[in-house]
């Protein structure tokens, strides 16, 4: 077996689950099946680091004596927003020679400003996507996924899909059982996929502040197949329907059939991509009714037709 070498490059004000969140990933790897990984760290001088919380990092080594690494990892961090020149003409030069380039959060703002994105699909955190696509106009930038791979660039959002990029890189260099197996020590979820969307149904709008409301967008989320028209949830919060519209509006800031949607679509985009469910099965389980209905919102939201939709995103079980 092939010893692939990790090397994650550290710098004042990095963000430190960033850093953590991926190389508990491929240590748990290593751990598992030994001589898979060699990790090492190393910053611009070798000298320790202050990461964005206060923590105090000390890196295995300067950037200058760094092997040539198989995955070159740049996390994010606000130390990304004016990163020492010397930094990105390290990156410039080195990045090329590395098999995998992968970055997190804004990692992939360094990744960009040393030349190494262009021409490539990336994501990066959602508050800082436009910046990116601006400042980059060679640089293909999609907001909503949690991570992208593109040939040998892999780029990730906020933080915690650091972890998920990670799981997704052993589990292609090794096999799924090596990825569960680390999924659940660190008592995460296997694979989110990484087209997954950076919001869920739920994150993208305001939680309601009455108790009735939240209750009812919980039942939203865990009957989507139920009937959720504003009649049947005004009912369940005890409110008349125009009551319930306007409340459900005024505290979501979005109407009750728009969520209902989203929670939908959402529903229906996970069966694709976990289950080998057919269409018409999904499309009852998901309140659509009839698969033409299903595949009318797919196309209208996400502009892929389910079929489609699951030949792109369904994950090929490893063999």
């Amino acid at each position: 077996m092939t010893q692939r070498t990790v090397l994650v490059v550290l710098f004042d004000e990095v963000q430190s689950l960033d850093v953590t969140g991926p190389l508990e990933v491929f240590a748990g790897a290593e751990h598992h099946t030994p001589g898979t990984y060699r990790i090492r760290t190393a910053s611009l001088d070798g000298a320790p680091v202050r990461t964005s919380s206060g923590l105090t990092v000390v890196p295995d080594l300067a950037l200058s004596d760094a092997p040539v690494p198989h995955t070159l990892l740049v996390p994010g961090g606000q130390g990304t927003r004016r990163p020492d020149p010397r930094l990105t003409a390290w990156l410039r030069a080195n990045g090329p020679r590395a098999e995998r380039l992968v970055s997190v959060c804004t990692g992939a703002i360094l990744l960009a400003e040393a030349g190494l994105l262009d021409g490539h699909r990336v994501t990066t955190h959602w508050a800082y996507s436009d910046t990116l696509a601006r400042d980059h106009p060679a640089v293909d930038v999609e907001p909503d996924p949690i991570y992208i791979r593109d040939g040998k660039v892999a780029t990730s959002a906020g933080v915690t899909s650091g972890i998920d990029l990670a799981l997704a890189l052993v589990e292609e260099d090794l096999d799924r059982d090596v990825a569960l197996t680390i999924a659940r020590h660190l008592v995460v979820f296997l694979r989110r996929p990484g087209n997954q969307a950076q919001f869920s149904a739920q994150l993208a709008v305001q939680t309601a502040r009455r108790e009735p409301l939240r209750e009812v967008q919980r039942w939203i989320s865990e009957h989507p197949g139920a009937d959720l028209t504003v009649e049947s949830l005004a009912a369940r919060a005890r409110l008349s329907p125009r009551h319930f519209a306007r409340a459900f509006q005024a505290e979501t800031g979005t109407t009750p059939g728009r969520y209902v949607d989203r929670v939908r679509l959402e529903h229906a985009r996970r069966l694709l991509e976990d289950t080998t469910d057919g269409v018409e099965e999904i499309s009852r389980a998901s309140g659509y009714g009839t698969p033409e209905a299903m595949r009318r919102a797919f196309v209208r939201t996400l502009g892929a037709s389910p079929a489609e939709y699951r030949r792109r995103f369904h994950p090929v079980p490893a063999h």
